[in-house]
């Protein structure tokens, strides 16, 4: 079951991650500033907020299979339609849908692997359902850089060519994946701790009961904004970076292209490996391998900009970035079921995502326009896409302080 759901996800960021490949192309042939385009990434990011708040919820009720794949058919067709884009509303329009459709994948998915997983083995279970999240960043930069490289495409063939694979992976749950043990003749897990015996619901529990329940739940509401404020900093990353590495003011070659890579793999090794970590030597307690994490993503995001460009080392320090900022991914999601009990899961990381969506949302026009108009540099208006570390630098530092008052 883990394989099917890691299987799908693997895929599902070539239809999400790919926005900031696309940028440069969209600015020369549309005429469209980084302001206006970060507009449009924060509206793809509130929707999936949005969808997030719903589809959570819609999981525990109808299960993770089925809308996973719902939702990679929808991005597969919204992706195109992004593709068609003509100016700023109907890219607005259409990557706003498409965050909709996106946010019918992760928390659905989460549920079904609560479901399969003990809660002393879920901070791995969920690490490795966040490393394939991670690996399929890599996959999202691979395949943009392939069209745009070496095949030579315009950016609206971003939209097109990756999505395919979304929909195998969309197939691949759907024929392989089952929602619960119980539906293949197995027992069900009996939660384990004795928080979630606490906080379990009562039989044919409502939509809105399960809402109350995770709205009403201080610790999980904590979670949520450390977690949104992680989010700011991994989709800073996800978005600028490749901005940053594919314009004329990094050296070219290797170093000005393919550099970026490194950013979504050391985002892919340290999903797994915070999961493993909080479950083998913290006995399951999340938040101190949160704060860990996340300060060290603020130092790594800092020294990223005091760093010379075209340097070598931009390559193992973009890794480390990314390693730090998205590691804590799989703790936080592993807090889900850990404080709202395994049959709330999907409403609990739906909720939790809101807040990370909304507040990525946030953050992007406000990178955008720091880009743009380089309001702390010594020449304000010329345009610096460096100061996306230092602001990356400071989400992070203020996820590892909130972070600090989680406790289990």
């Amino acid at each position: 079951m883990l394989g099917a759901v890691m299987f799908c996800y693997l895929f599902y960021y070539t239809g999400r991650q790919t926005f900031g490949f696309a940028i440069p192309g969209i600015q020369q042939e549309l005429g469209l500033s980084k302001q206006m385009l970060g507009w449009v990434s924060a509206c793809m990011l509130w929707a999936y907020a949005a969808g997030q708040m719903i589809n959570g919820n819609l999981g525990d009720k109808f299960g993770g299979r089925r809308m996973m794949m719902a939702g990679a058919v929808a991005s597969f067709g919204f992706n195109w339609l992004t593709s068609f884009g003509t100016g700023f509303k109907s890219l607005l329009g259409a990557w706003g849908a498409n965050g909709l459709a996106q946010s019918m994948g992760w928390a659905p998915g989460s549920r079904l692997v609560a479901n399969w997983w003990g809660a002393h083995e879920r901070g791995r279970a969920f690490g490795f359902f966040v490393l394939a999240a991670g690996l399929s960043s890599v996959l999202s930069y691979i395949t943009s850089l392939v069209v745009l490289d070496v095949l030579h495409l315009e950016w609206r063939w971003i939209f097109r060519l990756p999505v395919a694979l979304m929909l195998l992976g969309g197939f691949v749950v759907w024929f392989f994946a089952r929602d619960k043990p119980e539906h293949l003749g197995f027992a069900a897990l009996q939660d384990e701790k004795p928080a979630e015996a606490q906080t379990a619901p009562c039989a044919g529990e409502t939509v809105w009961q399960r809402y109350r329940a995770a709205l009403g739940n201080g610790r999980l509401i904590l979670a949520g904004l450390a977690i949104g404020f992680q989010n700011a900093a991994r989709y800073g990353l996800l978005v600028w970076v490749p901005v940053h590495f594919l314009g004329s003011t990094v050296s070219s070659g290797f170093f000005g292209k393919w550099i970026s890579v490194g950013l979504p793999v050391g985002m892919a090794l340290g999903a797994v490996t915070s999961g493993w970590i909080s479950d083998r030597f913290c006995k399951a307690r999340r938040s101190g391998v949160i704060v860990s994490f996340m300060a060290l993503a603020a130092l790594s995001a800092g020294a990223m900009f005091l760093l010379p460009k075209g340097h070598w080392f931009a390559l193992p320090l973009l890794f480390l970035c990314g390693f730090f900022a998205y590691g804590p991914q799989s703790t936080f999601w592993a807090l889900a079921p850990d404080l709202l009990g395994r049959a709330r899961t999907g409403t609990a990381v739906g909720v939790m995502n809101c807040f990370a969506y909304l507040m990525a949302g946030l953050a992007e026009p406000l990178i955008g326009w720091t880009i743009q108009h380089n309001p702390f540099g010594a020449t304000p208006g010329m345009e610096n896409t460096a100061l996306v570390f230092p602001l990356v630098a400071c989400f992070a530092t203020c996820s590892a302080a909130i972070a600090s008052f989680i406790r289990r």
